[in-house]
């Protein structure tokens, strides 16, 4: 009995506990009804309980965060304190001139890439060789000679036990090559490339002095691409090993009048291509960004920089080569991001030949 009323009073208990449960389930619930019924009117229909604007700003917000990241990685780019090798249009191949160009780049004192540019790529009927800037045609091997000169004349007037060290690039163009073979040119080009570097390691010039090559490539001289590429193959078929510099523009960009195909092709696919752009202005810069962009999106390779051209005067004001390497690397970075291409601080300034 004693058990029996135990557990009745148990159970009498159990009961009146449930029902204080349940009376405090149907207060917490009517609460929960209420607050909803009174928040109903900030919704602007029903089933938006989680709302899709956060989802739509995600990307937005995404989007904001990199641009924040790129502009911080821009600023934080090495920029360069080099100074500038002096480039040249040249209107003569004297020899005496040559040299004494030359030994005035050695007593500037400053090393790099050189681009000696020769003129338009020309035939005389005989030879294959350029138009100068003065309107004379001088054949290939003349301006071999003449690069040779250059090169005597900056050892000569190099300080002793001097470090310096210049590439040596003979220059010409894309600009309405007057040729009956652009490829046959573009071998040329190359072997007298090679026969430059072979002198130079005769005479024991190559410790300060190296041979490479150099084409002002611009899409408005030569709108089919044609002869452009012709020379280009040309060159690498010669199978000489030695760089040939790209140091043109890109005229409005990818689309404007090249593809991104061609483009690629002159300025990092052939095989010895390398890039050094002229950058003359913030839009340039941004023209070359996007072309590294694409490269890296679909041919999963960077554009191979070499440096940066300007054409800088105090007549022109135009932009100073420190300024034209910080600019391409700033919008590299903006483009790019973290795995923007390098572009090494090798500045050098074209300008005519006095």
């Amino acid at each position: 009995m004693l058990l029996e009323s135990c557990k009745e009073h148990f159970y009498r208990s159990g009961i009146v506990v449930a029902a204080l449960l349940g009376l405090l389930l149907v207060c917490v619930g009517s609460t929960a009804s209420a607050t909803g019924r009174s928040k109903a009117h900030l919704l602007p229909a029903a089933g938006l309980a989680s709302s899709p604007v956060p989802r739509l700003r995600r990307p937005v917000a995404k989007a904001a965060r990199i641009r924040r990241r790129r502009r911080n990685e821009a600023r934080h780019q090495p920029h360069t304190a080099a100074r500038a090798t002096i480039s040249l249009y040249e209107r003569t191949v004297r020899l005496t001139t040559l040299r004494l160009q030359g030994c005035s780049a050695a007593k500037r004192g400053v090393g790099g890439i050189v681009i000696l540019d020769f003129g338009q790529p020309a035939y005389n009927g005989h030879t294959y060789g350029t138009n100068l800037f003065s309107g004379s045609f001088a054949g290939n091997k003349a301006i071999t000679r003449a690069m040779f000169a250059y090169a005597a004349g900056y050892r000569y007037c190099l300080q002793r036990h001097s470090r310096l060290h210049i590439t040596l690039a003979r220059g010409t163009s894309n600009y309405r090559p007057q040729l009956p073979s652009a490829y046959k040119a573009g071998r040329k080009w190359a072997r007298e490339t090679m026969a430059l570097a072979r002198r130079l390691r005769k005479h024991d010039l190559d410790s300060h002095v190296a041979s490479a090559a150099a084409d002002d490539v611009e899409p408005a001289w030569d709108r089919p691409f044609h002869r452009t590429r012709d020379f280009y193959r040309g060159y690498r078929d010669a199978r000489i090993g030695h760089t040939l510099y790209n140091y043109g523009s890109l005229d409005g960009g990818v689309g404007a009048i090249w593809d991104a195909r061609q483009f690629f092709f002159v300025t990092s696919g052939m095989r010895y291509a390398q890039s050094i752009p002229e950058i003359y202005n913030h839009a340039m810069a941004r023209e070359w960004a996007e072309l590294a962009h694409i490269a890296r999106r679909r041919y999963h390779r960077p554009l191979r920089f070499a440096g940066v051209m300007t054409t800088h005067t105090s007549r022109n004001h135009g932009m100073k080569p420190r300024d034209a390497h910080r600019t391409l690397v700033h919008a590299l970075a903006l483009r790019i991001g973290a795995t923007a291409p390098s572009v090494p601080p090798t500045l050098t300034n074209i300008r005519s030949a006095d």
